[in-house]
Protein backbone atom coordinates (compact mmCIF):
# COMPACT_ATOMS: atom_id res chain seq x y z
CA UNK A 1 0.00 0.00 0.00
CA UNK A 2 1.31 3.79 -0.52
CA UNK A 3 1.71 6.49 2.08
CA UNK A 4 -0.28 8.75 0.31
CA UNK A 5 -2.99 5.78 0.57
CA UNK A 6 -2.03 4.98 4.04
CA UNK A 7 -2.16 8.67 5.15
CA UNK A 8 -5.87 9.03 3.38
CA UNK A 9 -6.90 5.93 5.39
CA UNK A 10 -4.96 7.34 8.61
CA UNK A 11 -7.34 10.84 7.88
CA UNK A 12 -10.28 9.62 6.83
CA UNK A 13 -10.68 6.83 9.82
CA UNK A 14 -9.38 8.37 12.54
CA UNK A 15 -11.47 9.62 15.23
CA UNK A 16 -10.96 11.99 18.47
CA UNK A 17 -11.81 9.10 20.66
CA UNK A 18 -8.18 7.62 19.52
CA UNK A 19 -6.43 10.78 20.38
CA UNK A 20 -4.68 10.58 24.08
CA UNK A 21 -5.10 13.46 26.61
CA UNK A 22 -2.19 14.59 26.58
CA UNK A 23 -2.30 15.30 22.66
CA UNK A 24 -5.65 16.83 22.91
CA UNK A 25 -4.32 19.74 25.51
CA UNK A 26 -1.76 20.29 23.05
CA UNK A 27 -4.27 21.16 20.57
CA UNK A 28 -5.65 22.83 22.56
CA UNK A 29 -2.85 25.02 23.06
CA UNK A 30 -1.89 25.29 19.34
CA UNK A 31 -5.19 27.03 19.14
CA UNK A 32 -5.17 29.50 21.75
CA UNK A 33 -2.03 30.60 20.29
CA UNK A 34 -2.89 30.49 16.72
CA UNK A 35 -6.36 32.45 17.49
CA UNK A 36 -3.81 35.39 19.95
CA UNK A 37 -1.53 35.46 16.78
CA UNK A 38 -4.26 35.96 14.42
CA UNK A 39 -6.16 38.64 15.71
CA UNK A 40 -3.14 40.08 16.80
CA UNK A 41 -1.66 40.40 13.27
CA UNK A 42 -4.96 41.44 11.49
CA UNK A 43 -4.84 44.98 11.48
CA UNK A 44 -1.28 44.47 9.86
CA UNK A 45 -0.42 46.24 6.28
CA UNK A 46 0.05 43.04 4.86
CA UNK A 47 -3.43 41.96 5.69
CA UNK A 48 -4.68 45.54 4.31
CA UNK A 49 -2.88 44.99 1.40
CA UNK A 50 -4.48 41.88 0.34
CA UNK A 51 -7.68 42.65 1.27
CA UNK A 52 -7.09 45.43 -0.92
CA UNK A 53 -6.20 43.63 -3.70
CA UNK A 54 -8.24 40.78 -3.44
CA UNK A 55 -11.96 42.07 -2.58
CA UNK A 56 -13.04 42.95 -5.51
CA UNK A 57 -12.47 39.40 -6.99
CA UNK A 58 -14.16 37.52 -4.08
CA UNK A 59 -17.26 35.82 -4.46
CA UNK A 60 -20.22 35.93 -1.70
CA UNK A 61 -19.10 37.63 1.61
CA UNK A 62 -20.52 34.77 3.73
CA UNK A 63 -17.39 34.45 6.18
CA UNK A 64 -15.36 36.41 8.87
CA UNK A 65 -12.01 36.84 8.50
CA UNK A 66 -10.28 37.15 12.00
CA UNK A 67 -9.90 40.27 13.78
CA UNK A 68 -11.25 41.95 11.02
CA UNK A 69 -14.88 43.83 10.07
CA UNK A 70 -14.56 42.70 6.49
CA UNK A 71 -16.51 39.55 5.01
CA UNK A 72 -15.14 37.63 1.85
CA UNK A 73 -15.73 33.99 0.65
CA UNK A 74 -14.67 30.91 2.63
CA UNK A 75 -11.17 30.52 0.33
CA UNK A 76 -10.59 34.45 0.39
CA UNK A 77 -10.88 34.10 4.52
CA UNK A 78 -8.78 31.24 4.23
CA UNK A 79 -5.44 33.44 2.77
CA UNK A 80 -6.08 36.49 4.96
CA UNK A 81 -6.62 34.31 8.16
CA UNK A 82 -2.96 32.62 7.26
CA UNK A 83 -1.48 35.83 6.18
CA UNK A 84 -2.37 37.42 9.58
CA UNK A 85 -1.14 34.78 12.02
CA UNK A 86 2.13 34.76 10.70
CA UNK A 87 2.82 38.15 9.40
CA UNK A 88 4.57 38.34 12.89
CA UNK A 89 6.49 35.04 12.83
CA UNK A 90 4.67 34.58 16.26
CA UNK A 91 3.13 31.38 15.43
CA UNK A 92 4.18 27.94 16.59
CA UNK A 93 7.11 26.07 15.47
CA UNK A 94 7.87 22.32 15.28
CA UNK A 95 11.89 22.12 15.00
CA UNK A 96 12.36 19.35 13.99
CA UNK A 97 11.69 20.37 10.56
CA UNK A 98 10.85 23.80 11.36
CA UNK A 99 7.36 24.31 10.03
CA UNK A 100 5.09 26.12 10.91
CA UNK A 101 1.85 23.96 10.88
CA UNK A 102 -1.03 24.98 12.92
CA UNK A 103 -1.36 28.91 10.64
CA UNK A 104 -2.40 27.11 7.14
CA UNK A 105 -4.73 24.61 9.31
CA UNK A 106 -6.73 25.96 11.55
CA UNK A 107 -6.58 29.12 9.18
CA UNK A 108 -8.86 27.45 6.74
CA UNK A 109 -10.53 25.26 9.69
CA UNK A 110 -11.86 29.07 11.32
CA UNK A 111 -13.20 30.15 7.65
CA UNK A 112 -15.02 26.94 7.19
CA UNK A 113 -16.69 27.31 10.12
CA UNK A 114 -17.70 30.50 9.42
CA UNK A 115 -20.03 29.76 7.29
CA UNK A 116 -21.09 26.13 7.92
CA UNK A 117 -22.18 24.29 11.72
CA UNK A 118 -19.55 22.54 13.10
CA UNK A 119 -18.98 20.67 16.49
CA UNK A 120 -15.92 21.87 18.41
CA UNK A 121 -15.20 17.96 18.60
CA UNK A 122 -15.13 18.01 15.33
CA UNK A 123 -13.42 20.55 14.73
CA UNK A 124 -10.55 19.30 16.94
CA UNK A 125 -10.27 16.53 15.44
CA UNK A 126 -9.93 17.70 12.16
CA UNK A 127 -7.16 19.92 12.98
CA UNK A 128 -5.50 17.28 14.82
CA UNK A 129 -5.71 14.69 11.96
CA UNK A 130 -4.77 17.29 9.94
CA UNK A 131 -1.90 18.93 11.82
CA UNK A 132 -0.42 14.89 11.77
CA UNK A 133 -0.72 14.90 7.93
CA UNK A 134 1.36 18.22 7.41
CA UNK A 135 3.86 17.40 9.83
CA UNK A 136 4.60 13.69 8.29
CA UNK A 137 5.13 15.42 4.77
CA UNK A 138 7.65 17.54 6.30
CA UNK A 139 9.26 15.07 8.01
CA UNK A 140 9.31 13.21 4.95
CA UNK A 141 10.94 15.70 3.17
CA UNK A 142 12.98 17.58 5.91
CA UNK A 143 16.18 18.68 5.79
CA UNK A 144 16.84 18.73 1.53
CA UNK A 145 13.75 20.23 1.29
CA UNK A 146 14.30 23.25 3.50
CA UNK A 147 18.11 23.49 2.51
CA UNK A 148 17.04 23.78 -1.25
CA UNK A 149 15.11 26.54 -0.27
CA UNK A 150 11.84 25.30 0.04
CA UNK A 151 9.77 27.36 2.45
CA UNK A 152 7.93 23.95 4.29
CA UNK A 153 5.45 26.38 6.36
CA UNK A 154 3.32 26.78 2.39
CA UNK A 155 4.42 23.64 0.77
CA UNK A 156 3.55 21.03 3.82
CA UNK A 157 0.96 23.55 5.10
CA UNK A 158 -1.19 22.35 2.20
CA UNK A 159 -1.23 18.96 2.85
CA UNK A 160 -2.33 20.22 6.36
CA UNK A 161 -5.42 21.93 5.30
CA UNK A 162 -6.77 19.92 2.68
CA UNK A 163 -6.27 16.77 4.97
CA UNK A 164 -7.90 18.97 7.63
CA UNK A 165 -11.14 20.37 5.53
CA UNK A 166 -11.53 17.00 3.74
CA UNK A 167 -12.42 14.96 7.12
CA UNK A 168 -14.54 18.05 8.30
CA UNK A 169 -16.43 17.74 4.73
CA UNK A 170 -16.29 13.43 5.42
CA UNK A 171 -14.43 12.98 2.30
CA UNK A 172 -14.09 8.93 1.23
CA UNK A 173 -10.59 7.48 1.19
CA UNK A 174 -10.67 7.90 -2.98
CA UNK A 175 -11.62 11.72 -2.32
CA UNK A 176 -8.77 12.14 0.03
CA UNK A 177 -6.36 10.78 -1.99
CA UNK A 178 -7.34 13.14 -4.37
CA UNK A 179 -7.65 15.86 -1.95
CA UNK A 180 -3.79 15.86 -1.04
CA UNK A 181 -3.28 15.11 -4.74
CA UNK A 182 -4.31 18.40 -5.76
CA UNK A 183 -2.86 20.06 -2.48
CA UNK A 184 0.54 18.92 -3.43
CA UNK A 185 0.43 19.86 -6.93
CA UNK A 186 0.16 23.58 -5.32
CA UNK A 187 2.89 23.27 -2.74
CA UNK A 188 4.72 26.61 -2.91
CA UNK A 189 6.60 29.21 -0.93
CA UNK A 190 10.60 30.30 -1.06
CA UNK A 191 12.61 30.93 1.77
CA UNK A 192 13.97 34.36 -0.68
CA UNK A 193 10.68 35.81 0.61
CA UNK A 194 11.95 35.64 4.21
CA UNK A 195 11.71 39.21 5.35
CA UNK A 196 9.17 40.26 3.35
CA UNK A 197 5.46 40.74 3.34
CA UNK A 198 5.84 37.21 0.77
CA UNK A 199 6.45 34.88 3.79
CA UNK A 200 3.00 35.40 5.82
CA UNK A 201 1.30 34.91 1.82
CA UNK A 202 2.63 31.26 1.75
CA UNK A 203 0.07 30.04 5.00
CA UNK A 204 -2.34 32.47 3.95
CA UNK A 205 -1.92 30.52 0.19
CA UNK A 206 -1.42 26.78 1.66
CA UNK A 207 -5.01 27.23 3.61
CA UNK A 208 -6.68 28.44 0.68
CA UNK A 209 -5.66 25.85 -1.59
CA UNK A 210 -5.49 23.28 0.62
CA UNK A 211 -9.07 24.14 1.22
CA UNK A 212 -10.02 24.47 -2.30
CA UNK A 213 -8.06 21.00 -3.29
CA UNK A 214 -10.54 19.35 -0.61
CA UNK A 215 -13.79 21.26 -2.27
CA UNK A 216 -12.47 19.82 -5.62
CA UNK A 217 -12.22 16.10 -4.61
CA UNK A 218 -15.42 16.48 -2.94
CA UNK A 219 -16.49 17.23 -6.38
CA UNK A 220 -15.17 14.60 -8.21
CA UNK A 221 -12.21 16.26 -9.07
CA UNK A 222 -9.22 13.77 -9.84
CA UNK A 223 -5.67 13.43 -9.02
CA UNK A 224 -2.71 11.13 -9.67
CA UNK A 225 -2.63 8.82 -6.50
CA UNK A 226 0.80 8.71 -5.23
CA UNK A 227 1.28 12.11 -4.33
CA UNK A 228 4.24 11.68 -2.04
CA UNK A 229 5.85 8.46 -2.92
CA UNK A 230 5.72 8.70 -6.98
CA UNK A 231 8.62 9.27 -9.31
CA UNK A 232 7.90 12.56 -9.93
CA UNK A 233 5.73 13.46 -6.73
CA UNK A 234 5.58 16.00 -4.16
CA UNK A 235 8.71 13.95 -2.53
CA UNK A 236 11.47 13.33 -5.38
CA UNK A 237 10.66 16.73 -7.03
CA UNK A 238 11.20 19.20 -3.93
CA UNK A 239 13.94 17.04 -2.60
CA UNK A 240 16.11 16.16 -5.84
CA UNK A 241 15.48 13.02 -4.65
CA UNK A 242 16.63 13.03 -0.68
CA UNK A 243 13.60 12.16 0.96
CA UNK A 244 12.11 9.15 3.76
CA UNK A 245 8.86 7.89 2.83
CA UNK A 246 9.20 6.31 6.36
CA UNK A 247 8.45 9.09 8.21
CA UNK A 248 5.36 9.73 6.70
CA UNK A 249 3.80 6.13 8.47
CA UNK A 250 6.32 5.47 10.74
CA UNK A 251 3.93 5.26 14.56
CA UNK A 252 1.41 6.74 12.87
CA UNK A 253 -1.54 6.62 15.61
CA UNK A 254 1.10 5.99 18.29
CA UNK A 255 3.10 9.18 17.94
CA UNK A 256 2.14 12.47 17.27
CA UNK A 257 4.02 15.76 16.56
CA UNK A 258 1.57 18.33 18.38
CA UNK A 259 3.71 16.53 21.61
CA UNK A 260 6.92 18.19 19.81
CA UNK A 261 5.14 21.26 19.05
CA UNK A 262 6.49 24.66 19.99
CA UNK A 263 5.36 28.42 20.91
CA UNK A 264 7.17 31.77 20.84
CA UNK A 265 8.13 34.22 23.46
CA UNK A 266 9.38 35.92 20.67
CA UNK A 267 8.00 37.08 17.43
CA UNK A 268 10.78 36.51 15.09
CA UNK A 269 12.85 33.49 13.74
CA UNK A 270 12.82 30.54 16.12
CA UNK A 271 16.34 29.95 16.16
CA UNK A 272 17.21 33.58 17.52
CA UNK A 273 15.59 33.08 20.52
CA UNK A 274 18.40 31.63 22.20
CA UNK A 275 20.35 35.17 21.37
CA UNK A 276 17.57 37.13 22.79
CA UNK A 277 17.35 35.17 25.91
CA UNK A 278 21.02 35.70 26.21
CA UNK A 279 21.28 39.64 25.51
CA UNK A 280 18.12 40.48 27.41
CA UNK A 281 19.99 38.13 30.66
CA UNK A 282 23.31 40.33 30.26
CA UNK A 283 21.35 43.35 30.19
CA UNK A 284 19.61 42.67 32.86
CA UNK A 285 22.60 41.34 35.49
CA UNK A 286 24.64 44.33 34.69
CA UNK A 287 22.50 47.44 33.82
CA UNK A 288 24.62 48.81 31.14
CA UNK A 289 23.48 51.36 29.08
CA UNK A 290 23.39 51.15 25.23
CA UNK A 291 26.01 53.47 24.86
CA UNK A 292 28.76 51.78 27.07
CA UNK A 293 28.53 48.91 24.58
CA UNK A 294 31.62 48.72 21.81
CA UNK A 295 31.14 45.44 20.37
CA UNK A 296 29.48 42.24 20.61
CA UNK A 297 30.08 38.91 19.77
CA UNK A 298 27.83 35.72 18.67
CA UNK A 299 28.42 32.33 18.84
CA UNK A 300 25.40 30.48 17.29
CA UNK A 301 24.59 26.98 15.62
CA UNK A 302 25.34 26.93 11.78
CA UNK A 303 21.06 27.02 11.07
CA UNK A 304 21.12 30.31 13.07
CA UNK A 305 23.09 32.34 10.23
CA UNK A 306 21.72 30.20 7.10
CA UNK A 307 18.46 31.46 7.95
CA UNK A 308 19.30 34.88 9.67
CA UNK A 309 21.95 36.36 8.85
CA UNK A 310 20.35 39.54 7.40
CA UNK A 311 22.79 42.47 7.73
CA UNK A 312 22.28 46.16 6.72
CA UNK A 313 18.61 46.02 7.46
CA UNK A 314 16.16 49.05 7.52
CA UNK A 315 12.22 46.94 7.79
CA UNK A 316 10.53 45.90 10.64
CA UNK A 317 10.18 42.55 8.47
CA UNK A 318 14.05 42.18 7.87
CA UNK A 319 14.83 41.62 11.98
CA UNK A 320 12.73 38.92 12.02
CA UNK A 321 15.83 36.78 10.56
CA UNK A 322 18.23 39.00 11.70
CA UNK A 323 20.65 37.28 14.74
CA UNK A 324 22.58 40.87 14.75
CA UNK A 325 18.77 42.71 15.86
CA UNK A 326 17.93 40.12 17.95
CA UNK A 327 20.84 40.60 19.62
CA UNK A 328 20.77 44.57 19.78
CA UNK A 329 16.87 44.57 20.85
CA UNK A 330 17.60 42.24 23.85
CA UNK A 331 20.40 44.33 24.44
CA UNK A 332 19.26 47.94 24.62
CA UNK A 333 15.63 46.79 25.29
CA UNK A 334 15.80 44.39 27.39
CA UNK A 335 12.84 43.10 25.38
CA UNK A 336 11.48 41.55 22.13
CA UNK A 337 8.26 42.11 21.60
CA UNK A 338 5.58 42.93 18.52
CA UNK A 339 7.10 46.45 19.11
CA UNK A 340 10.77 46.10 18.87
CA UNK A 341 10.11 44.45 15.31
CA UNK A 342 8.43 47.43 13.62
CA UNK A 343 10.51 49.84 10.74
CA UNK A 344 11.15 52.50 13.73
CA UNK A 345 12.38 50.00 15.95
CA UNK A 346 15.26 48.45 13.14
CA UNK A 347 15.83 52.55 13.15
CA UNK A 348 16.67 53.45 16.76
CA UNK A 349 19.99 55.07 16.73
CA UNK A 350 20.66 53.12 19.50
CA UNK A 351 19.27 49.69 18.51
CA UNK A 352 21.26 50.09 14.81
CA UNK A 353 24.58 50.79 16.39
CA UNK A 354 24.70 47.99 18.36
CA UNK A 355 23.39 45.94 15.97
CA UNK A 356 26.01 47.29 13.12
CA UNK A 357 28.67 46.42 16.31
CA UNK A 358 27.77 43.02 16.51
CA UNK A 359 29.46 39.87 14.65
CA UNK A 360 28.22 36.33 14.59
CA UNK A 361 30.11 32.86 14.80
CA UNK A 362 28.77 29.82 13.46
CA UNK A 363 29.52 26.89 15.68
CA UNK A 364 28.80 23.15 14.68
CA UNK A 365 28.74 22.22 18.84
CA UNK A 366 26.33 24.68 19.56
CA UNK A 367 23.01 23.50 18.66
CA UNK A 368 19.87 25.57 17.76
CA UNK A 369 18.39 25.55 21.07
CA UNK A 370 21.87 27.50 22.53
CA UNK A 371 24.18 30.78 21.86
CA UNK A 372 26.76 32.24 23.52
CA UNK A 373 26.50 35.96 23.63
CA UNK A 374 29.74 38.34 24.56
CA UNK A 375 29.35 42.06 25.09
CA UNK A 376 32.49 44.37 25.50
CA UNK A 377 31.73 47.51 27.47
CA UNK A 378 33.81 50.98 26.68
CA UNK A 379 35.21 50.52 30.44
CA UNK A 380 37.02 47.15 28.72
CA UNK A 381 34.84 44.79 30.33
CA UNK A 382 33.85 41.71 29.24
CA UNK A 383 30.49 40.18 29.91
CA UNK A 384 29.40 37.16 28.40
CA UNK A 385 26.54 34.41 28.71
CA UNK A 386 26.02 31.05 27.27
CA UNK A 387 22.18 29.83 27.04
CA UNK A 388 21.75 26.28 27.28
CA UNK A 389 17.76 26.37 26.63
CA UNK A 390 16.31 29.35 25.10
CA UNK A 391 12.43 29.94 26.64
CA UNK A 392 9.69 28.37 24.84
CA UNK A 393 11.96 25.53 23.06
CA UNK A 394 10.39 21.75 23.76
CA UNK A 395 12.24 21.62 27.01
CA UNK A 396 11.43 24.91 28.33
CA UNK A 397 7.92 25.53 27.19
CA UNK A 398 5.43 28.68 27.86
CA UNK A 399 3.04 27.40 30.37
CA UNK A 400 -0.85 28.29 29.87
CA UNK A 401 -0.12 31.49 31.57
CA UNK A 402 2.56 32.94 29.48
CA UNK A 403 0.10 31.78 26.25
CA UNK A 404 -3.05 33.92 27.80
CA UNK A 405 -0.65 36.44 28.34
CA UNK A 406 0.95 36.56 24.90
CA UNK A 407 -2.60 36.28 23.55
CA UNK A 408 -3.93 39.29 25.39
CA UNK A 409 -0.36 41.46 24.48
CA UNK A 410 -0.98 40.86 21.05
CA UNK A 411 -5.19 40.74 20.45
CA UNK A 412 -5.98 44.30 22.89
CA UNK A 413 -4.71 45.88 20.31
CA UNK A 414 -7.76 45.17 18.10
CA UNK A 415 -10.11 44.26 20.57
CA UNK A 416 -11.84 45.53 23.74
CA UNK A 417 -10.23 43.62 26.53
CA UNK A 418 -13.40 42.12 27.19
CA UNK A 419 -13.74 40.85 24.32
CA UNK A 420 -10.59 39.18 24.57
CA UNK A 421 -10.84 37.57 27.97
CA UNK A 422 -14.18 35.97 26.46
CA UNK A 423 -12.21 34.53 23.46
CA UNK A 424 -9.33 32.98 25.49
CA UNK A 425 -11.95 31.04 27.42
CA UNK A 426 -13.65 29.80 24.19
CA UNK A 427 -10.46 28.87 22.83
CA UNK A 428 -9.79 26.26 26.01
CA UNK A 429 -12.96 24.71 25.94
CA UNK A 430 -13.13 24.61 21.94
CA UNK A 431 -14.29 21.35 21.79
CA UNK A 432 -17.04 21.45 24.16
CA UNK A 433 -18.28 24.11 21.96
CA UNK A 434 -21.86 23.06 20.00
CA UNK A 435 -20.61 25.18 16.88
CA UNK A 436 -17.24 26.77 16.71
CA UNK A 437 -19.06 29.61 14.70
CA UNK A 438 -19.69 31.04 17.97
CA UNK A 439 -15.82 31.27 18.54
CA UNK A 440 -15.41 32.75 15.20
CA UNK A 441 -17.94 35.07 15.87
CA UNK A 442 -15.85 36.74 19.06
CA UNK A 443 -12.66 36.79 17.09
CA UNK A 444 -14.03 39.63 15.09
CA UNK A 445 -14.94 43.38 15.89
CA UNK A 446 -18.62 44.17 16.95
CA UNK A 447 -19.16 45.79 13.95
CA UNK A 448 -18.56 42.51 12.00
CA UNK A 449 -21.18 40.62 14.43
CA UNK A 450 -23.17 43.11 14.08
CA UNK A 451 -22.95 42.29 10.48
CA UNK A 452 -22.95 38.26 10.49
CA UNK A 453 -26.33 38.89 12.51
CA UNK A 454 -27.75 41.36 9.95
CA UNK A 455 -26.92 38.88 7.25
Amino acid sequence: MSETKILASYVVNGTLAEIPGEVLREARRSLVNFMGCAVGGARDEAVDAAISAFRPFAGAPTANVLGRDERLDPLHASLMNGISSHVYDYDDTTPKNYCHPTSPIASALFAYASVNPVRGRDFMEAFIYGFEASSRIANCVYPTHYDLGWHITGTAGVFGAAAAIGKLMRLTEPQMIWALGLAGTQAAGVREMFGSMGKAFHPGRAAQNGYGAALLAQAGFTSGPRILEGPRGFSAVTTAGKFNLANVTKGLGTEFDLLVNTYKPYPCGIVIHPTIDGAIQLREQHGFAPADITAVRLRVAPLVLDLCNQQGISKGLQGKFSVYHGAAIGLVRGRAGVGEYTDAAVNDPDVKRVREGATATADSAVTEDQAGVEVELRDGRRLSVFVEQSLGNINKPLSDRQLDAKFRDQAVVNLPADDVERLIGLCWKIEELTDVGELVQAAVPQSARAASAGA
